[in-house]
């Protein structure tokens, strides 16, 4: 076993251990901190595959916006009400039945599937030839997706106004 290896199934556990505690935690900031690990560990492993604008994307969009959101507005939404907040009863069963579905859907996927073996070289970086795509081949696209995105916060915006 290799130290790619290693470091594969050390971000691996991270990441499914974490994401078990993000479902299985009654408390939703010890949830939203369990999220913020498994966010971590899925960015990890995104730099092992090589895919280093992805790993920055999933640290910025998500640890450093969505859960940082998150986070807030559980924390000062628990001092306004003076409510504590946990979460409601666990169906266990039906959550068991259902993961016991997926697993086996996803075993068999993965005993059935004829994967494709590369050799061990370096990968090259995702974030200089995904930016030259972007703005050459995909340039007017990406104007207006930047348009597009553009009025959709005025439209937010206005909306929080009122």
């Amino acid at each position: 076993m290799s130290l790619y290896d290693i470091i594969f199934y050390l971000f691996a556990s991270i990441t499914v251990l974490s994401a078990f505690f993000v479902v299985t935690t009654r408390n939703i900031v010890y949830s939203a901190f369990y999220l913020l690990l498994t966010f971590f560990g899925v960015a990890g492993i995104y730099v092992l595959l090589g895919a280093d604008f992805i790993a920055v994307t999933q640290l910025v969009v998500y640890v450093g916006g969505i859960l940082i959101l998150l986070l807030f507005g559980v924390m000062l939404t628990n001092k306004i009400t003076n409510v504590q907040i946990k979460t409601g009863t666990v169906k266990l069963a039906p959550a068991a039945i259902g993961v016991a579905l997926l697993a086996g859907t996803l075993f068999a996927g993965l005993l059935n599937t004829n994967w494709k073996t590369f050799n061990s070289e370096v990968p090259v970086s995702t974030a200089h030839t995904l930016g030259l795509i972007l703005l050459t081949q995909y340039g007017v696209v990406f104007e207006l997706l930047g348009i597009l995105l553009l009025i959709a916060l005025i439209g937010a915006a206005s909306m929080a106004r009122k």
